[in-house]
């Protein structure tokens, strides 16, 4: 993988306040929107109507931790990435933007 882009979980995100309360862990969701964020603006690709066709979810992101998102793209278009916080895989999967498709 290249491309990193490096993302630091803010201790008060808001979504920490009901997921889970005494063991906060960031949703899967807000991390899938921080991803396409991020790979959107590293790679100037459109992702605004992409199509997530897998994603895995290894091991929760924690308040504060540092994350690192990397990706691929294929001369097809599938960009593949992978979220880490140091020797932890966070969460793997592949997008398709939609003009790819």
């Amino acid at each position: 993988m290249n491309n990193a882009i490096h993302w630091t979980v803010p201790l008060d995100h808001p979504a920490f306040a009901g997921h889970f309360p005494g063991t906060p862990i960031l949703p899967g969701v807000v991390l899938l929107d921080t991803a396409l964020h991020a790979i959107a603006e590293a790679s100037g690709i459109d992702l605004i109507d992409c199509e997530i066709s897998s994603v895995k979810f290894l091991c929760p992101a924690n308040p504060g931790d540092e994350l690192v998102i990397q990706h691929t793209i294929s001369a097809s278009g599938v960009i593949r990435f992978e979220i880490a916080a140091g020797t932890r895989k966070i969460a793997s999967g592949s997008i398709v933007a939609k003009s790819s498709a």
